[in-house]
Order: structure tokens, then C-alpha cells, then sequence
């Protein structure tokens, strides 16, 4: 700790003894806040990461949507007849269709496990506060 820390730290524990308040371990204290800390830091990467997969899911099915557009343009041959042309538009819009909802699913599953796993860390900082708090007062009593 730096000296201005401890001065601080200090008169924390003077103001406390001075109201009469039961005994504070402030290093236990400042470390629990330290871990919390951590935790949220270490959530907030997870998040982005998986912000940063979502994005590259997005563009993945864009792109496969464009292949899709091309292979279809360099196919495209409007000597067919009406029904043959119609039919091709149509194979074409299902597999465009199929990219995109395949994507959304992909997209949508990536930033629930994202969001779930970033929210774990810090349901388990939670439990584990809890559990440092129920020790304390335990060997205090």
C-alpha cells in the first residue's frame, strides 16, 4: 500500500473504533474489493469477445449472401422460360433465406453463451463475497 493508503486506511480504522464499531479487517476489505474488481474487468472482456464473434458471424453470413448473389448472376440465363427463371429466382431466395436464418441462429446462440458467460463471473465474485462476508462474521461470533 502507498503511504497515502494507509493513511486513509487508517483513519478508517480510528473512525470505527471511535463510533464503536466491531473490529474491520480494511485488508480483507480492499482485497475483496480488488477481486470484485477483477471480475468485472475480466466480464467486460468476455462481453467484448463476444461482441467481436457476433460481429464476425454477421459478416461471415453477409459475405456467404453475396457468393450466393454471384453465383446466381454468373448463372443466371434469361433465354429459360418464365417458369424456369422463376423457379431459379425462388432456389435462389431459399438459400439466401437459409444463410440468413442459419446466421441469425448462429448470431443469436454466440451472444446468449456470451452474455451468459460474462454474467457467471460475476454471479460467482457474488457467491464468493458472500461466502468471505458469512466467514468473517463466523469467526467473529
Amino acid at each position: 500500500m502507498t503511504q497515502e493508503t494507509e493513511s486513509y486506511v487508517n483513519m478508517f480504522r480510528k473512525f470505527g473504533n471511535d463510533l464503536g464499531l466491531p473490529r474491520l479487517d480494511v485488508d480483507k476489505l480492499v482485497e475483496g474489493h480488488r477481486k470484485n474488481l477483477e471480475a468485472l474487468a475480466q466480464s467486460a472482456k468476455v462481453a467484448a469477445e463476444g461482441a467481436r464473434s457476433v460481429a464476425q458471424k454477421q459478416r461471415e453470413v453477409f459475405e456467404a449472401g453475396l457468393r450466393e448473389a454471384s453465383e446466381l448472376a454468373r448463372n443466371f440465363q434469361p433465354l429459360g422460360s418464365p417458369q424456369e427463371n422463376l423457379a431459379k429466382q425462388t432456389e435462389f431466395a431459399k438459400k439466401v433465406f437459409d444463410i440468413a436464418m442459419q446466421g441469425a441462429r448462429d448470431t443469436a446462440e454466440s451472444s446468449r453463451q456470451s452474455s451468459a458467460d460474462a454474467l457467471k463471473i460475476i454471479q460467482d465474485r457474488m457467491k464468493e463475497s458472500w461466502e468471505e462476508f458469512r466467514g468473517s462474521l463466523n469467526r467473529k461470533a
